[in-house]
């Protein structure tokens, strides 16, 4: 069993059903399995958030009239984030589990600042610690910045959540061919063009520090609380 680790959620899944925005009743249910896995384990648990639900820097900045800089896009996507730890936190809170928001980006009045120490602190008390704004840096996916949490608040394991119950060897949803990998070494993963399921600074970065990850379906209730506990779900990469 897992003492401290992090999950990673897309702002995609935050629209749950919906093609954009936060739906609630997605966050709702999540919220939900986040605190039962709390208290039946007593893992201490980070959330790093996805802002794609609401904007892309990379897309944005991509726009055939190039009007908005790179750096400028992936800040507002850093912005799009703490949207998404806001309404986690609170979901969190109202189903009766502690939790606070930190960001790597200072917005005081609906947020703390990341602070290691505090975040750790947080931890301790049985709260969620929801990290939102990525690394505070332009051109580093929020993959990375799981990776990179992951590492400095000394978690055993990062959680990538995702709509598919593994890894497979090619889009089984394009190819009834593609067969389900259930482990991965980090060369592996990065040198298949097939698999995407990580950038590969985030992966490069887990494989530098040898910090497994485990990539797994989300919507399969149960499934956080399975790999807390050592069950072997999904796919793992190390």
């Amino acid at each position: 069993m897992y003492k401290r680790v992090l999950l990673k959620l897309s702002g995609e899944q935050f629209a749950g059903k919906n093609s954009f925005g936060i739906d609630i009743d997605f966050v709702s249910e999540l919220a939900k399995e986040i605190k039962v896995v709390v208290e039946k384990t007593k893992v201490e648990l980070i959330v790093v958030v996805g802002g794609g639900n609401f904007l892309r820097g990379a897309t944005l900045a991509q726009n055939d009239k190039k009007m908005i800089e790179r750096a400028t896009a992936d800040y507002m996507g850093m912005l799009a984030t703490v949207l998404n730890g806001m309404s986690l936190v609170d979901v969190l809170e109202h189903h009766g589990q502690s939790a606070r928001l930190q960001t790597r980006i200072h917005i005081n009045s609906v947020a703390e600042p990341y602070i290691r120490r505090r975040a750790l602190r947080h931890l301790e008390k049985g709260r969620v610690v929801v990290i939102g704004g990525g690394t505070g840096n332009p051109y580093v996916t929020t993959d990375t910045a799981a990776v990179s949490a992951a590492l400095e608040l000394d978690c055993e394991l990062v959680l990538k959540a995702t709509k598919v119950d593994a890894v497979y060897s090619k889009d089984p949803k394009k190819d009834p061919s593609a067969e389900i990998i259930k482990k991965l070494s980090y060369i592996e993963a990065l040198n298949n063009t097939e698999i995407k399921v990580l950038d590969n600074a985030a992966v490069s970065l887990a494989m530098d520090h040898k910090l497994p990850i485990r990539v797994f379906d989300l919507l399969t209730k149960g499934n956080i609380q399975k790999i807390v506990s050592g069950d072997d779900v999904g796919t793992l990469i190390s």
